[in-house]
């Protein structure tokens, strides 16, 4: 069973432009090296200032859970979090 994500990040206004290249760092490193992710996209939104959704999809559970322990993301994540201006927003879904 594929699953996904969306989160939902609303910045800091002096940190978005930060967490802008944190998320662009993130999502090259998960196209390079997790071939079971098949989606990882971040959207800007264009009616909500300093607001973004990553989207996400993988193969599998075990795809997921591989993600969320990889060194880069474990790097990443972190100050990616303290760009933001309040707690993100995340939910899991099935892809289908």
């Amino acid at each position: 069973m594929r699953k996904s994500f969306i989160a939902k990040l609303v910045a800091k206004p002096e940190k978005a432009a930060d967490l802008e290249a944190l998320q662009i760092e993130l999502r090259a490193l998960v196209h390079l090296h997790e071939p079971d992710c098949e989606i990882y996209e971040l959207f800007k939104a264009t009616d909500m200032p300093h607001t973004y959704f990553c989207v996400a999809t993988f193969k599998s559970e075990a795809a997921f859970d591989h993600h969320m322990h990889i060194d880069f993301h474990d790097r990443l994540v972190p100050p990616i979090l303290e760009c933001l201006a309040e707690e993100m927003e995340l939910s899991f879904h099935e892809a289908v």
